[in-house]
């Protein structure tokens, strides 16, 4: 076990130093949350037109969702969304299979690796954000430790989405269409964009029935006190279940993967 950990955290460390020889791609992934939370903040208080509140939201409620919902998104789903396939296109994949680690997790290490090297960035982000567009504090304390432990787990969700849609690279060589594709998809059901209080019903159910919900909007209903306290065992036992079924969903996948392995290059 002892060993076995220090691979992973070896893998981590790897990955975080080589996210951060990018420091401009950060540099520049700030400018954008802030310029997105601006543009929102502008654009909610149009919509709200003066109004207190839109289907019982205030819009510092509603703000302050928008800010943070950008600046989870940077950590949960960043633009390089999986590091399946490079590895895959390259051939990287052959030295991966080698090594005394599975490869599913060496991809969830790199992706802990590339988390932490996010950290520092997103920590400096979030005051400006806040300043920029808006922000209030979590509704209760119970809120605040239920938004600390959902967003542990939305992350796990989003990581074992990002396994599960990048071995598609197995697949097909060029995965850029499927991703943007993917991403798409992903902004609006998991509330990124609207949140799911907004929705028409119908929509709402197709948005609650899918795993990208559990990654942006349910961290958030639990902060802003939008979830009632007694909702909040239920979602979080919600993304503990979608963890679970992805995982095994990842590794049927990956199961069926080693079948489509080519090595790329000479």
């Amino acid at each position: 076990m002892p060993s076995a950990v220090r691979r992973y955290r070896c893998m981590m460390a790897i990955q975080a130093r080589t996210s951060l020889v990018y420091r401009a791609n950060y540099l520049m992934n700030v400018v954008a949350v802030i310029f997105q939370v601006y543009l929102l903040r502008i654009l909610w208080t149009a919509v709200y037109q003066g109004r207190p509140e839109v289907a019982g939201v205030s819009l510092g409620m509603m703000i302050t969702y928008a800010t943070f919902a950008n600046v989870q998104t940077w950590v949960t789903s960043p633009w390089e969304f999986s590091l399946i396939p490079p590895r895959v296109r390259e051939g990287q994949i052959a030295g991966d299979l080698t090594r005394p680690m599975s490869f599913t997790t060496q991809i969830h290490a790199r992706q802990v690796g590339r988390a932490l090297a996010t950290a520092p960035f997103v920590v400096a982000t979030l005051p400006l954000a806040v300043l920029v567009g808006g922000g209030r504090a979590p509704a209760s304390l119970a809120a605040a430790l239920g938004y600390v432990l959902s967003m542990v787990l939305a992350y796990l969700v989003s990581a074992m989405l990002s396994v599960l849609v990048g071995m598609i690279a197995f697949w097909t060589m060029e995965t850029t269409g499927i991703f943007v594709i993917y991403r798409v998809v992903f902004m609006f059901f998991s509330g990124a964009i609207v949140p799911l209080w907004f929705m028409p019903d119908g929509l709402r159910l197709v948005a609650e029935a899918l795993p990208f919900q559990a990654v942006t909007y349910v961290p958030l209903a639990i902060y802003l006190g939008h979830a009632a306290t007694a909702d909040v065992p239920r979602l979080l036992a919600l993304q503990a279940l979608w963890v679970v079924l992805l995982w095994l969903g990842g590794r049927l996948l990956w199961s069926r993967a080693m079948h489509r392995v080519v090595i790329q290059g000479g």
